[in-house]
């Protein structure tokens, strides 16, 4: 397959999605702020640049998995940015968590350029984006989809189609992201208890993942919490900044988020009593002498 297709931000999801491409048979093209990223992934096939401009250049479609709002608008419209070195027709699949009012305004920019978007935010952690298995939560014109059809094959087990409009995709994100954050939130909150009263934590993690009071955030985050090992996956800042726009978008209709305003606070501690790098498991150490040794 001669395909070319760009990566924008190898991180935990952004790594699995370019794996995923090249095992499909793309031409894979990487950029990254992180020259050991672009080292390895040289190294199983793919082509670094030094620029999001210089990569724009080979790709027919780029993706953009960078953090935020910020780095979107940065690899794509900042200086040596993506979009001005693009053909015209080419696709833009913008993959970070943004407010959907930003997802619209970029849309429209996008498109003024002479290329095509979606608004694609993704799910499922880096295991899935790793396997090619994970979720899209997709909006835009048919053309870009038509364009751009196998490339999302590739990187997703499911691909919603949620309308042509920008913004509606990512609208679907940031609730996914509510009910994400409350339930590391709940998780951590119940673990913290269980830990107090001396209940076995292993024992309590067994029953519950075989019982009604189990999530899926529940049965996967509680085993960075059993063993310790807080090594960032998704970070707690991460949703500082999802459950950050939750609510703003909440406040703009005067809606109320009452559990939504809750986790915000519990990582918003965790944050600021520094562990905002770690995985979002370590909001748990907002609760004072309960977590667990590493190497326990």
């Amino acid at each position: 397959m001669s395909r070319q297709v760009g990566v924008i931000g190898l991180g935990a999801m952004g790594l699995g999605v370019a794996r995923s491409l090249l095992r499909a048979g793309f031409r894979v093209h990487a950029c990254d702020v992180r020259e050991s990223v672009l080292d390895a992934f040289a190294a199983e096939g793919g082509m670094r640049c030094a620029t999001p401009a210089e990569l724009g250049a080979h790709c027919e479609v780029v993706v953009t998995l960078v953090v935020n709002a910020a780095q979107t608008e940065s690899v794509l419209f900042g200086e040596h940015g993506a979009v001005a070195a693009m053909r015209p027709g080419a696709v833009v699949i913008s993959s970070a968590t943004v407010a959907p009012e930003f997802a619209a305004q970029l849309g429209a920019r996008v498109e003024a350029a002479g290329l095509l978007m979606l608004d694609a935010p993704v799910s499922g952690g880096a295991a899935r984006a790793a396997s090619g298995e994970m979720t899209m939560m997709t909006s835009g014109p048919a053309a870009a989809y038509a364009a751009c059809e196998d490339v999302l094959a590739a990187m997703a087990g499911k691909v919603y189609r949620l309308g042509e409009t920008y913004g509606a995709g990512s609208k679907v994100k940031i609730i996914n992201q509510l009910l994400a954050g409350v339930h590391i939130a709940a998780a951590a909150e119940a673990m913290a208890l269980g830990l107090r009263e001396g209940v076995d934590p292993d024992a309590l993690y067994d029953v519950i993942t075989h019982s009604a009071g189990n999530s899926w955030m529940f049965e996967n985050r509680v085993p960075h919490i059993l063993n310790g090992d807080y090594t960032p996956l998704s970070a707690v800042d991460i949703f500082v900044k999802d459950l950050g726009l939750v609510l703003d978008t909440a406040r703009a209709s005067k809606f109320p988020l009452p559990l939504s305003a809750a986790a915000h606070q519990m990582f918003m501690n965790a944050s600021s009593s520094g562990h905002g790098g770690e995985d979002d498991a370590a909001v748990v150490k907002i609760f004072p002498g309960i977590t667990l040794p590493a190497g326990r």
